[in-house]
This record gives C-alpha cells, structure tokens and sequence, in this order.
C-alpha cells in the first residue's frame, strides 16, 4: 500500500497557489515556471543538536573516578556532562529548579542530582541522551545534604530539620529507617542543632556514619545499635568534614578559618586547631578569625605527606583579594589565586575506595565563569590546559556569525597563527578527565562561528562533535587606553565597553574581515601570516549628519542640502559631503564638541603579530555637538576593495585600496528625483512645513534631542533603534498589531510630526554587493550594491571599477544611486541574487593573498575571481532578486524589475533574523521570528516548507546572536556563556544518535585493596555491612507515605507506560504484558526443569539404596 503523505499534498497547494499568484503580476515572465524546485518539507525537521561553552551559574560539581565523567549542575537545573575532548552533553530538569548537590553511581552509569525545590532524580548516563528514571519530590522536610557510599545502593539525605532519611537508589523508594536529630544529639541539649551539612560513612566500617551539624556538634552514629557512639562539639559553625583514610581521625573546617582534627576516640577536645591563614600572636592567644572555610579534602599519599585542600580561610584584611585555592603538602602551603569566585572543588584520586591511600593527582576547581584543573604532581602546580572552550569570549558576546562548509585551507591558516598566542607553562600530563567515546557521525565539513573578537570552530568529523578556539582577536589594541581610572575614553554615546564589536562582515575566501564598534568605528583586517610593525594606523575620519538639519534651525542660512547626483555619472565625496570643516577638533567648554571621534587611535607603532592585521580604521566625529550615530549594517568585497557602512545619517562608501572616501550620501538622496518610493520631509497637511513643527509642542521634548531621535523606536537614545523596538514587543508579552502604515513598532503618537520624523530619519539596515543590472536599460551586469532600509525600500547603487592593476590604486571608483528596486513592509533584513535556473550568485570575491609576501607571490595568487556575466536578450529577465524583511519576502525579476513573488511571514509579529541558505542541493531563506517560530521558504516561489513554534524571544541575547548557516545549522547564545547549535535538517535529526558521544563506556572496577594477613587474621580491616538487613522493608519497616511523593521518569519502565496513550499506548502496554508474561515463563519453566531434574536426582538415589540393602537381613544392617 502506498504511504500516504499530507506534506506532500499540502505543498502541491501551496505551490499552485504561489504560481497563482505569480501569474496575476503584470509582466511576469511565463519561463519562471521552469525553474525545477527540488527542496521539500521532507528535507526539514527542527531540533537541538549540541551545546557549548561553559555551565552559565555553575552550582555543584561530581566526578566518576573510574568512568573518568565529570557532572556540573547549574542554578537554572541544568546538567553538563564533560568528558574527553569532544565528550559533551546537556540535560535539563523540568522545574529549573538549582542543582545542589551531584552523586554519581560510581561505574554504573548513572547520576544522582538534588535540587534546590528538595526533589532528588536518577538519571540513566547509559544513552546516548540521558533520561530521568526516577524522581522522589519531599513533601515535609527541606534537603541539604546527600551522601552515596562507593558500591552501595542506599542514598543518605540530610535535611534542614536535622533528620536524615535513606532512599534506594535501585527503587527510589524510602525506607522506614530514619535518624531522627533530637537521637542523635546529647538529651541536655536544649537548642537545636540546624541542618545537616555532612554525611560520611567511616572508610574502615561501612557501620559508623558521621553526621555533622551546622552548630559546629559532629556525631559518630552506629547503624546497628541505632545510637551514638561520640560527640564532638565546637563552638563554631562547620561547613564541611574530610576522613583520613585509616579511619581514625577526620578534619572540620570551621565559619572562622579554623580546621580541627578529631581523634575517633577522643571527642572530648579537637586534636588539633590550625588557621592556615590567620597571624599567629606571639603572646599565645588565639589568631585573629579569618573569613569561613568553606570546604576542605584530606587525601593521603603511600610515599609521603598527606594533601590537605581547602577553599576560602583568608584573612579579613585581604580586602579585593581574589579568591584562592590552599594546598598543605608536609610543611609547604601554596596559595593559589583564581580569576572568579570558586564554587566547588573536587580532588581526583587513583582509587574510589575510601579505605585505601588516595593518591591524588589533581584538583578540579569549578569557578563562577571557568573550569581549572590542577597538576599536584608537579612542582608549583601547573594547570592542565582546557581542551573544552569553555570560555567563549572574555566579555560579554555582542554578535555572533557561523559560517558552514568554509574553504578547506582557512581553519588549518587560523589554527597556525591562533596556536601562537596559547599561554605557555601548562602541565605536560594528558587531560584527567578523559571518558566516554566519540560518535560516529558520517558528516564533515568545516564550520566557523564569530563571537565578537573571538573566532571559534568546531565540526562534524567523522569520529566527534567538538568546539575548538581557533584565533582571537583584540580590537581594542588600535587605540589608546585610559591610563588612570579617572580618565575615560571620550566616548559619550554608550555606557558599556566603547571597544564592544555592534556588527561585523568577514570573506572566507579573501580572509578580509571588517568589524564595527559601538563607538562609530570601523576597522578593517588583512591576514598575513608574517609579523609586521606598522608605525602609524592608516586612519579616515568622516563626518556623516542628519541631512535634514537644516529643516531643524530657523536659521535659513544653514548648509544646503547637497545636489542628488544623477544616476548616470558617478558621485564625487565632494559633491555630498558638507563644506569642509578644520582638521582639528573642537572640544573646548566654550563651545560644542566637533569634528572629534570618540576614540583616539594610538600614535605608537604597533607590532602586528601573524594573524589579521589592522589595514585601515574608519571613525566617524562628532558633529556640531552632537554624537555620530552606531553603525546599524556593514559589508566588504574583496573582489572591489570596498567597505560600505550605514546608520539613520545615511551611508559612507570607503576605499580601503586608495583609503579614500568614495560617497557620504544621506538616505533621501539615494531616491531617484522621478522615484515614486521617495521620502521627502514634508508635512501632509501643507506643501512645506515650518523648520520649527519638527519639534512636537505638545510633546513637550527637546528640539535638540527630538533631532537626534532614533529612526524606528523614537527614542531620544542616538543609538539603539532595533535594539529599543525588540525589547519593547519582548516587555509587552503580547502581540504587536500591525499597522500598514507604520510597520516600525514605534510608540504611538497621533501626531503627523511624528511622521515626519521617523520617515526623515530612515536608516540603513543591510547591504550585498553583487553583479547585477543597475538599470531595467541594462542588458549587461556590472558591479552593484544593494542597499536595505528600515523603512522597507531596497536602492540599487551602480560601482564603476577602474581596470585592474595600478590603475586600480590610481584612477577613482565612480559610485551612482539608480533608484528604488522594491519596496517592502518592515525593515529590510537580508539580500540575495539567484541566475536564472535559481542557483544563488555569491558576490565575487578575490583569492586570499599574504600582503606581506613578495610580489612575484602577490601575482600568482592575487587573481580576482571572475564573476559570471550573464546577458539579457532583450524581453528576458536573467536574474532574480531576492529580498526578505520583518514582515515579507519578495523576488523581483532582473533587469526588468517586476515582482514576480510575495509572501507575507507574519502579521503580528516581525523577523529578527534572515538568511539565504544552502539546503538539500537547493536555496531557501530560513526566518527566526520574535513570537518564537522559525520558518523556512523555498526560493524562488516562496512556498513555506516549515513552520515550528520552536523559542519565545524572552531575551535580547537572542535576537543579538540568532544565525542561520548552511546545510541545515544554526546557532544562538542562550546564556552569557553558552553556544546552542540547533538543526533544521531532516538528514542531520535523523543520523543524530550517531553523531552524538557515549558517556557511559565498559570498564571494570579496580580490585579492592588487599586487607593483607594479619589484618584478616585480628579484623584490623574494613568492616562491611550488610544494609539490606538494616534498611530493608523487612528490618526497617515502611516509610511514611506523606513524606516523599515518587514520580516515574519518562526514562524508566513506568514513565513509558504513563506516556503511552491511545491506540499507541495499548500497544506498547500489550508490548509490555507479552515481555512480562514471557519473563514469568520462562522463570516458571526454569523452575519446572530444576524441580524435574531434583526429582530425577532422587529417584537415583532411592535407586541405590534399594540396590545397596536388597539382599541383606535385618540383622546385618
């Protein structure tokens, strides 16, 4: 029978009702038709795939010492499972609740985690994706402490009430054995005691817990007998206990940096007080109290000292002192200072039994913001060097690039020169952590993420799934540094890090990189890969202005609004720059500041190391006191040496050959005079308006301010236009309704000024560079630039290249506006060229060269790529344009410039992010919205091939780093510190599980020490015990049931069955009655063959006898 597939149907609909649509346009070409559409809705199926980057909030920490697995928990509940390099995987629990404490079954392959809601769950580490088995949620009491002995199934639970109660971690069920608090402290006592924050079984009898009190009362419980054995009092507050591995002495850290060690079999006084960081007084009193201790370990060593590792215990007069990690080995104590505050910390030893020595050889150190891992076995403990980038950028990301399927000699080139700058003085010894196995992923291609300054790799080889930092950048090396504190960059326009990178352009075939900041700057980057000194930074100052302030001042002499260059002849910077002003700037306190940027690039020589070095810097000034405005889009083309930036002034063309500025042209002027699109500031009600209506009366604002407005959001901020609009619809919750009229979700004002002022103001969001058809005369391409507004209008901007050679270095490019191509509801997002038969043409672009090679080397390498000339015959369109923004998605036909597709994306909400990608051998756009859904649309009929309601817009990190790639991937930041790369391809969700790493790997426990004869002989050995007969249901009785509520996990036997509904759910019941009646079969038939062969067995033997006593008489027996 054939399968029957609605998908299919659907898209047959929504492909005839495009082709409809496309049909009722004037003019549209009847070839389009032909265009063969290979991309279906069976090649996308949306979900997650890795996460990288380090735990955001890191809680508590647990390692496998024979599994080699490392677990972090974080505050949000989220799980981090750590192994060998590119050994990765993440979980989450439900409630989100803080991960306060990790247990892991030793070798078996599965976790215990605590959470903060006092719900305790078992996770299966056995697959692939780990599953919860079992949960047990607290109904009375509040969880504070969890303690798992090596190979026992009983879980200890201290709670804040001071009880502590069992659970078996094989049925998740408690048991009826409890340690109530008022048993185990001394009857006089008449406060209580405060939660447990210990619990520790005696490494030499499994019999003896110790259970310590945050009061300071340590007891020494027997198990058997059901009482105390000793108390151990102290006056100040405990925070964590260590045993000696013999068993008969244990160490306390105490609230005033004090440690004690107990004597089993002396409770009376500590056999010893020390305060690693206090002043001893020479008089003998007692050193002055030092800030808490937080956690010590005492590990011991077959061939010398004792460690003793503690966290906090510093003096109180270390004021600012960073935070550190203390190690005691003999008579040495190292202080080891950490960059954050430390979290947790775990020493890793040869053996998980407790009773044998420990031989540690490292410590892991879980920080707020990094993980550290300490060599004890070398002298001055190195660190072992991280495998894992779990630091992704030094500061916060500020935007994020992926680029897949990347030539394949660009990440050998930054591995070499980013292999340069890896600090020196690491550990010579492998990485401890080193479990689990790769998956067996059959994809590679080489994928490059942006973060910022920081360029990050990683990839789908065939034997692993990894994150590798390749090559880091620093911007802010261009310029000067504030030397005292009190002296600040000059950059008035953002309150956060004046070097933080607003957007950025790279070419992966050319390696030119292009990188815009928050201060209106922007730098542009050649790779060489030799060192080079530069004696002075090749600088351009350019002065962009609102070109409508003259309409602002009642002065009618102001500056003249400058000439529109003709759309046949090429635009000079003279022709639309304002009257020159002087070279140096004005900054006095007399007047306004003018003609300064807001960073001052440095006059030193810089030496550039091997890697991407600063070609060029472009600033833009301040201009009669006012701010220049952030730099909204950005882009470079290698193949025409130009770099093209926009704000709401308008646009700048830059040479970074000739380091000239080609154009500075404010956005109305890019309008052709006879363009119907055009935008001119004047008032609906009269033919011109007064200079002074600009400023609303009504609305009470600053005319100063009011000019200065951002162009969508209508804030008086110069700079954050999309960012204000975002995260208003983000505060709101709601729905934003769409207006036709006004698509900028703008505060509403019913004022036709405020019209006036957004329209005036209409900034640049996008550009591409292409070769196209400036003109619906043209019949061949030329070098064109596409220009996007926020205002939905797409401009065409014809380039004039000189010939290549020194001609190119000499003779001017000629830059000229031909008018509006389309126009679209919402700001334009993304761009691209597709030839006839649909295949996307990439910009062109020129082969990457070392600019500091020799020249014979420059000529061999230095070709520009031809880029395709294809000819219109006359009537016929050989190219089509396609443009997506926040609301719609069209495709135009060139050179004759008719719409031959439209599709609206949403009504209620508005794109964030746009991308014209690779996709099943075929392109399509992928949109992510901020109602949360990401859609695909095939090209070039627009047809919707997905539509998931995948992630609400909930933060502007977000939206900031959302990006789409080719062959299906994507990423975005979902926390400060963390990168989630999500697929959208059907190929890559189903060959997933092979992608993926094990966690969970076969190894065999090692041997448990020898007890060695004369132990065995006088029991001076470990004593077991046999806790099934204590705890048991038969021994102990039933817990009560109102204490702890048990919840099957969806992956134990009975979440399945709880999942399984319908017809599906009686099926995999009936599945599971077969199995289970099955089991009890072949157990029953088991039984019948023993009982058969026990009753053979005795009918041989009654044989016998018979045979043996036949002929005898009664006397002779």
């Amino acid at each position: 029978m054939k399968k029957f597939n609605i998908r299919k149907v659907l898209d047959g609909l929504t492909a005839a009702s495009s082709s409809s649509t496309a049909a009722a346009q004037p003019g549209t070409p009847r070839d389009n038709d032909a265009i063969q559409e290979t991309v279906q809705s069976d090649h996308f199926q949306l979900c997650k795939t890795v996460r990288h980057g380090f735990p955001y909030q890191p809680s508590s920490m647990a390692f496998d010492p024979v599994q080699k697995i490392l677990a972090i928990g974080t505050q949000t509940g989220a799980l981090r499972l750590f192994g060998r390099a590119g050994v990765e995987c993440y979980c989450q629990h439900e409630s989100g609740a803080a991960v306060i404490q990790l247990q892991f079954l030793i070798n078996e392959g599965a976790l215990v985690s605590a959470l903060a809601d006092d719900s305790i769950h078992l996770w299966n580490l056995r697959q692939k994706i780990p599953a919860i088995l079992h949960s047990l949620k607290f109904n009375r009491e509040r969880i504070t402490y969890c303690h798992l002995p090596f190979q026992s199934k009983w879980l200890y639970i201290g709670t804040e009430r001071g009880n502590i109660h069992i659970v078996n971690v094989e049925s998740f069920t408690l048991s009826g054995y409890v340690i109530m608090w008022n048993k185990a402290i001394e009857l006089s006592t008449k406060t209580h005691p405060g939660p447990v924050v210990h619990i520790s079984d005696n490494p030499m009898d499994e019999g003896k817990l110790l259970i310590g009190f945050e009061c300071g009362v340590v007891v020494l419980w027997d198990l058997k007998s059901k009482k105390a054995d000793y108390r151990y009092n102290y006056d100040e507050a405990i925070h964590s206990v260590a045993w000696h591995h013999e068993g008969k002495q244990f160490v306390c850290s105490h609230s005033d940096g004090t440690l004690t060690t107990w004597n089993v079999r002396a409770p009376a006084k500590p056999g010893q007080i020390i305060t690693p960081h206090g002043k001893q007084p020479k008089d003998g009193k007692k050193p002055e109290p030092c800030k808490p201790i937080l956690k010590v370990e005492y590990k011991t060593t077959r061939a010398g000292d004792p460690f003793m590792v503690l966290s906090g215990g510093l003096s109180y007069d270390t004021v600012g002192r960073r935070a550190c990690l203390t190690v005691m080995h003999g008579k040495s104590t190292a202080v080891l200072e950490m960059d954050y505050a430390i979290v947790d910390f775990l020493t890793l030893c040869e053996t998980p039994y407790p009773n044998d020595f420990q031989e540690p050889y490292a410590v892991v150190v879980l920080l707020e913001k990094d993980l550290v891992v300490i060599d004890l076995g070398q002298i001055g403990y190195p660190i072992f060097e991280n495998p894992y980038p779990l630091t992704i950028h030094e500061s916060p990301v500020t935007c994020c690039e992926y680029f897949a399927d990347c030539p394949d000699d660009l990440i050998p080139a930054l591995y070499s020169v980013g292999s340069r700058q890896k600090r020196q003085g690491y550990s010579k010894k492998e990485w401890p952590i080193s479990g689990g196995n790769w998956g067996q992923g059959t994809q590679s291609y080489p994928e490059i993420i942006i973060t910022g300054s920081m360029i990050l790799t990683f990839s789908f080889p065939p034997l692993k799934v990894m994150l590798q930092v390749l090559y880091k950048l620093k911007t802010a090396k261009v310029f000067e540094r504030a030397r005292g504190k009190e002296e600040k960059p000059s950059t008035d326009i953002v309150e956060e890090d004046p070097f933080a990178i607003q957007t950025l352009s790279w070419c992966p075939e050319s390696r030119m990189l292009c990188v815009a900041g928050v201060s209106a700057h922007v730098i542009v980057y050649r790779f060489s890969k030799q060192e080079i000194t530069t004696e002075d930074v090749q600088l351009l100052e350019v002065r962009m202005q609102c070109e409508f302030s003259d309409v602002d001042s009642p002065d009618p002499g102001g500056e003249q609004t400058p000439t529109l260059p003709t759309s046949g002849a090429p635009s000079s910077p003279q022709e639309t720059e304002p009257p020159t002003q002087p070279s140096t700037g004005s900054n006095s306190t007399d007047g306004p500041r003018d003609n300064i940027p807001c960073l001052q690039v440095r006059s030193s020589p810089l030496k550039q190391s091997p890697g991407y070095q600063v070609e060029l810097v472009i600033q833009l000034v301040w201009v009669s006191g006012e701010p220049p405005q952030q730099i909204t889009s950005l882009a470079i083309n290698s193949s025409y040496g130009l770099v093209v930036f926009g704000n709401s002034n308008g646009l700048a063309v830059v040479d970074y050959l000739q380091k000239t500025l080609l154009l500075n042209m404010g956005t109305s002027e890019l309008y052709s005079p006879s363009d119907h699109h055009q935008r001119q500031p004047r008032s609906p009600r009269k033919a011109r308006q007064p200079s002074g209506a600009l400023c609303d009366s009504n609305d009470g604002s600053n005319p100063s301010e009011d000019r200065c407005k951002s162009p969508t959001s209508g804030s008086t901020s110069p700079c954050n236009s999309d960012e204000e609009r975002k995260q208003k619809f983000i505060e709101k919750g709601t729905h934003v309704q769409n207006d036709a009229k006004d698509n900028s979700f703008t505060r509403s004002r019913s004022s036709s000024v405020t019209s006036i002022e957004r329209e005036s103001r209409e900034a640049i969001s996008s550009f591409h560079f292409c070769e196209s058809f400036p003109r619906k005369t043209d019949s061949l391409v030329s070098p064109c630039l596409l220009v996007g507004t926020t205002q939905g209008s797409v401009m065409m901007v014809a380039v004039g290249l000189p010939p290549a050679g020194d001609q190119r270095l000499q003779q001017p490019v000629g830059i000229s506006s031909c008018g509006t191509l389309v126009r679209l509801k919402g700001g334009i997002l993304t761009m691209a060229l597709l030839d006839s038969t649909g295949a996307l043409l990439p910009p062109s672009y020129e082969s990457w060269y070392d600019p500091n090679a020799s020249d014979e080397e420059k000529e061999k390498s230095r070709r520009r790529r031809p880029a395709s000339l294809p000819s219109s015959q006359e009537g016929q369109d050989s190219q089509f344009a396609v443009v997506c923004s926040e609301k719609q998605a069209k495709v135009v036909a060139l050179p004759s410039q008719t719409r031959i597709y439209k599709h609206n994306i949403t009504e209620t909400s508005f794109v964030l992010r746009a991308d014209v990608v690779q996709m099943a051998g075929a392109n399509c756009i992928a949109c992510f919205c901020a109602n949360g859904h990401i859609m695909t649309l095939s090209l070039p009929s627009l047809r919707p091939l997905l539509d998931v309601n995948y992630l609400p817009l909930t933060d502007m990190r977000i939206a900031r780093t959302f990006c789409f790639s080719n062959l299906g991937q994507a990423l975005y930041l979902t926390s400060p510190t963390e990168i989630q790369r999500i697929t959208y391809s059907q190929e890559t969700c189903d060959n997933l599980q092979e992608m993926l790493s094990e966690l969970f790997t076969p190894v065999e426990t090692p041997e448990a020490p020898n007890r060695g004869f004369f132990k065995g002989l006088f029991g001076g050995g470990a004593q077991s015990l046999d806790r099934e007969d204590l705890f048991g249901e038969t021994a102990a009785g039933k817990a009560s049931r109102s204490l702890a509520q048990h919840i099957p996990g969806p992956g134990s036997m009975e979440g399945m069955k709880g999942a399984a509904s319908g017809v599906v759910g009686d099926l995999a019941r009936a599945r599971i009655a077969l199995d289970e009646r099955g089991q009890k079969l072949g157990e029953l038939e088991e039984r019948t063959a023993a009982m058969m062969a026990s009753a053979e067995s005795f009918s041989k033997h009654a044989h016998d006898m018979m045979l043996k006593y036949k002929d005898k008489k009664w006397y002779q027996l």
